[in-house]
C-alpha cells in the first residue's frame, strides 16, 4: 500500500443516505480500500455509477466521478478508459442497473476486455423504487408488484459473463470485509475487465437474502481446491444452483486488455491542434 494514501482519502464530505444497515456501506468501503491498497489515489481514479441505490456511490467517494443514466455506466467507463488509459476506472452499479436495462452493455464491455473494474451491488431487489423484483430475484420472491413472485428464473450474471468471454469473474459479500477487499484488489490488478458481483443485502425490502442467509450459505473458493484458471472448473461452480460461492470463480492469466490489443495508449482527453477556435473551452482534462 502507498504510504501516502489511505482508504479514507477516498471518502467525500457527503454523508451517505443509504438505509442503516445497507450492504452498500461495506461494498463501498471495500472499493476504497482496494483502490488505496493497489497504490491508486483520488487524483488518478474515475468512478462511474448508474441509477439505483448504488448510483450514489460517486457522490460518497472522493475521486473524479460521473453519475450516469440507467444501465449506461459501462459505456461511459469504457470511453473514459480509452480516452485516458493511464487512470484507474471503476464502474459501480446494481443488479437492476447492470443485468436488466444495462445487460446489453454488460455483455459487450465483457467481451471487449477494457481494463477497468465493474462492481455490481446485488441485493436481488429494486431498492430505490421501493421493492420490486429484480433480474436476480428468486422465482417465488413476493413483492408488491409480483405478489406470487416473478415466476421466471433469475439471471446468472457469472454465466452471462463467462459466455461473453470474461477474463475475470468474482463473487464477494459486503459483510465479509477482508475477503471483499481482497477480491476487489485482485479485480483492480487484473489486466482486463475485472467483474465482481457483490452480495449486498437490502435490509429494508428483502427479508430473504439477508446477512444471515449469506453467512450461512456462502462457500469460500479459497478454502477449496478450485482452480480459478480452469475454464471447465469455473463453469461447474458458476452453474451450480445448489450453492452460493465467494471468491475468484475464473481468471484468464493470459488476458490482454483492449487498449494493449489495439495500441490505445495516448491521452485523448485534450482536443488536438487545429481544432476550431474556442473548442478547447468545451473540454476539461480530468486533472
Amino acid at each position: 500500500m502507498s504510504s501516502e494514501i489511505r482508504f479514507t482519502d477516498f471518502k467525500s464530505d457527503k454523508q451517505p443516505t443509504w438505509c442503516p444497515g445497507c450492504g452498500d456501506f461495506g461494498t463501498m468501503n471495500g472499493m476504497m480500500k482496494g483502490l488505496a491498497e493497489t497504490g491508486n489515489d483520488p487524483d488518478n481514479t474515475f468512478v462511474v455509477a448508474g441509477i439505483g441505490c448504488s448510483g450514489k456511490i460517486g457522490t460518497y467517494m472522493h475521486s473524479y466521478a460521473l453519475h450516469g443514466v440507467h444501465g449506461r455506466a459501462l459505456p461511459v467507463g469504457t470511453g473514459v478508459k480509452l480516452a485516458r488509459p493511464d487512470i484507474e476506472v471503476m464502474v459501480a452499479g446494481g443488479d437492476g442497473d447492470g443485468y436488466s436495462i444495462g445487460a446489453g452493455h454488460f455483455v459487450h464491455a465483457v467481451r471487449r476486455n477494457v481494463d477497468m473494474t465493474y462492481v455490481v451491488m446485488d441485493n436481488r431487489i429494486y431498492g430505490l423504487t421501493k421493492g420490486q423484483a429484480s433480474p436476480t430475484s428468486r422465482p417465488d420472491f413476493e413483492t408488491s408488484t409480483s405478489p406470487e413472485g416473478p415466476k421466471q428464473p433469475p439471471v446468472n450474471p457469472h454465466a452471462l459473463a463467462l459466455a461473453s468471454g470474461a477474463t475475470f469473474i468474482a463473487q464477494s459479500f459486503s459483510s465479509d470485509a477482508l475477503r471483499h477487499q481482497e477480491i476487489i484488489q485482485e479485480a483492480i490488478e487484473h489486466d482486463g475487465f475485472g467483474f465482481v458481483n457483490v452480495y449486498s443485502p437490502c435490509v429494508t425490502f428483502n427479508d430473504v437474502d439477508t446477512y444471515d442467509y449469506f453467512r450461512d450459505s456462502l462457500v469460500d473458493l479459497a478454502e477449496t481446491d478450485h482452480d480459478r484458471t480452469d475454464y471447465e472448473a469455473a463453469k461447474e461452480v458458476i452453474l451450480d444452483s445448489d450453492k452460493e460461492y465467494q471468491g475468484i470463480l475464473y481468471q484468464d492469466e493470459e488476458s490482454v486488455p483492449y487498449h494493449e490489443q489495439h495500441g490505445v495508449d495516448e491521452d485523448m482527453s485534450v482536443i488536438p491542434d487545429g481544432a476550431p477556435e474556442g473548442a478547447t473551452d468545451l473540454v476539461r482534462e480530468f486533472y
